[in-house]
């Protein structure tokens, strides 16, 4: 067991970015930005700090785990309370994959930060930003680091929280405020299933502690049905967080949100948030064929629908929104084909080509004013750092040789071919389209001649088009937002030779705290599928440069051709009709007013109507006792004389 200093360490990893929300928000309370005494960029300067030392610290317990070939490190749990049989323990837990996902929460965090020091210049809601910003993070290193099923869901929840925050951030505009309780309320359908599956393995295992349940389920001490429901629960709030179908379609609406907030959230680490609950529960999800394929087929479906919503998107952070649903799908299916060391790998890779892309969206946006790929154009002119580092993450998407999502993509269609060749020809399907719509909107943006771009000025796209502060005519973004890019770029080339054959320095570390009994798909590189791949890939950027740039192939030809497709891919496979017309407004509101109703006219009415009647009825018979006849007006004393006397014995017997 590491000495209490080193477990405080681990800690401060998680309460650095805690006191930088409480700080913030103390000093918002106080009143002191409205006095002068806190210049609003304190409060910037003091969330990247309290992140950089998150990052510092993660970087060394990443290096710690390392010396220990991933495996699991040791901490005593501390007692919270306990209620009958439920024990409730507040630990940290530290293993390869812990170490992992920290350096990606912590750096792709503290790189966004940095960026927002000037993306949200002049914003009003400055302090309230960075304080969200860092109740996030601090929520997202609770989950990485919980070592128990009941506190990771809690801190699950608290991401959910502060999603909602950021998304609806400006609350002023009603798109926004309608993203985040959509979001908030998609997210919390998969979140029902995850607590019941918390229920279902109390009541097997009468333990709320991950490294138990694990034991248990290797064991056979969870039923097989019990066990099957269980990972499928955990799937079901996996599959709201890391928006996999049909719980995907709060991701896209939530693009209302600030561009770092896309960048750091929507690409990154909360939607990632799935694949890692999905990873850490791998060796209950290898007991069960059953949830395994289960994840692989939602996996696979996810991946293609929505690299097909993809080639449609006008929106270029839609685009890249229906690119991270579509990228989340290759990771459930190296999960559901047993490559958890592939799926975490593209989750690793994938946090910084992704939020490249949407850092670089942002920066467009900062010289354009506009979100909207149809009013841009031959911006590689006037943008060459933003244009040559958004290719750099275009590649590393697509999976070219030798950019990193090359190599964490490969190892996902390789393990695939070895496990469930089905799922690889979906995978190679998904490369295509893939390098379709990125091939498009490369070209839309970067490529011909500048359309004009929107005004900042024009409500519809308030929000983001003001943050920035600058517009006019096309033009590159300050260092404070270029700088970042350049970091990520390097990251998106180089970071997959971390795993190359014959490295394997992190798949090493990502395996090595799985329980020796449990399965895991790990298939060597294998040269004619990584060909494959990028050849592919390829054959997907030469299209859209075939139809969007040179015209050679006539996109009006080929919607015609592809019959009712375009118009059922514009409408969103009519998903959001199905939910928000079809179940919220007519089945639920629809069922409820019709229940209310019923409940005023036989209940309420009713009552009243029956109380009136009652007493009509009551006064009738009571007139009877006033006829002037002596004999009744005796009966009537002798019933009371006798109620009177049963009462009194009733009382006090």
């Amino acid at each position: 067991m590491l000495d209490p200093i080193k477990e405080g360490a681990l800690w401060a990893i998680m309460f650095l970015p805690l006191s930088s929300f409480a700080i913030i928000t103390l000093v918002s309370f106080l009143g002191l930005t409205r006095s002068g005494a806190w210049s609003p960029r304190y409060s910037g300067y003091l969330t990247i700090a309290a992140i950089f030392g998150s990052f510092l610290l993660s970087l060394w317990a990443l290096d710690s785990v390392a010396d220990s070939d991933g495996v699991r490190i040791g901490f005593d749990a501390h007692e919270w309370l306990t209620v009958g049989g439920l024990e409730v323990n507040i630990g940290i837990t530290l293993d390869g994959l812990t170490g992992v996902m920290l350096v990606v929460v912590t750096g792709v965090s503290l790189l966004v930060q940095i960026y927002s020091q000037e993306y949200m210049r002049g914003d009003e809601g400055y302090n309230r930003y960075f304080a969200f910003m860092s109740l996030f993070t601090t929520s997202m290193l609770g989950l990485v680091l919980a070592s128990s099923v009941l506190q990771l869901f809690v801190f699950w929840e608290l991401v959910g929280l502060s999603s909602y925050l950021l998304i609806g951030f400006w609350f002023h505009k009603d798109s926004a405020r309608r993203a985040a309780t959509k979001a908030f309320m998609v997210t919390r359908i998969g979140d029902l299933g995850f607590m019941i599956a918390l229920l279902i393995v109390f009541t097997e295992t009468g333990s709320l502690d991950i490294g138990e349940i694990h034991e248990a389920a290797i064991a056979g001490a969870i039923g097989s049905t019990a066990l099957t429901f269980f990972a499928l629960g955990l799937f079901a709030g996996a599959s709201g967080k890391s928006a996999q179908f049909p719980l995907h379609t709060w991701l896209p609406d939530a693009m209302e949100g600030p561009t770092p907030v896309s960048a750091l959230i929507h690409a990154a680490t909360m939607v990632a948030a799935g694949v890692y609950l999905v990873a850490r529960f791998f060796p209950v999800f290898a007991e069960s064929e059953d949830a395994l394929l289960t994840v692989a087929v939602i996996g696979s479906i996810t991946t293609i629908i929505a690299a097909l919503l993809g080639i449609v998107a006008t929106d270029i952070k839609r685009v890249m929104a229906y690119s991270t649903i579509s990228q989340l799908g290759y990771m459930m299916m190296g999960l559901g084909v047993g490559g958890m060391v592939a799926a975490i790998f593209h989750l690793f890779t994938h946090a910084f080509f992704k939020a490249l892309l949407f850092l670089g969206a942002g920066s467009v946006n900062h010289a354009t004013g506009t979100f909207d790929m149809r009013r841009m154009g031959g911006l590689r002119r006037f943008m060459p750092i933003t244009y040559g580092t958004m290719v750099v993450a275009c590649l590393a998407l697509v999976g070219v040789f030798p950019f990193a999502g090359f190599w964490s993509k490969d190892e996902i269609l390789a393990d695939a071919w070895e496990d469930r060749p089905w799922v690889f020809f979906v995978a190679m399907a998904g490369v295509y389209l893939t390098a379709l719509y990125v091939g498009r909107m490369i070209i839309m943006t970067f490529y011909g001649e500048y359309r004009g771009g929107l005004q900042a000025e024009d409500e519809e796209h308030k929000g983001d088009a003001h943050a920035g502060g600058h517009h006019g005519d096309p033009h590159e973004s300050p260092a404070l937002m270029t700088l970042p890019l350049v970091v990520l770029a390097a990251l998106a080339f180089a970071a997959g030779f971390l795993n190359a054959p014959g490295i394997d320095w992190l798949g090493e570390i990502i395996e090595g705290w799985l329980p020796h009994d449990t399965e895991v798909t790990h298939t060597d590189f294998k040269l004619w599928i990584a060909a494959t791949s990028v050849a592919i890939g390829l054959a997907g950027l030469w299209t859209a440069w075939a139809i969007y740039q040179v015209k050679l192939l006539d996109a009006a030809r080929i919607r015609s051709a592809l019959g009712p497709l375009p118009q059922l891919l514009e409408n969103r496979y009519y998903l959001d009709y199905l939910y928000e017309t079809v179940f919220v407004k007519e089945l639920v509101l629809g069922s409820a007013r019709w229940g209310l109703a019923l409940w005023d006219e036989y209940v309420i009415d009713g009552a009243v109507n029956g109380v009136a009647t009652a007493t009509g009825w009551s006064a009738k018979q009571l007139r009877l006792a006033q006829a002037g006849q002596v004999q009744l007006y005796g009966g009537v004393m002798f019933l009371g004389t006798i109620a009177a006397v049963v009462g009194i014995l009733v009382v006090n017997p």
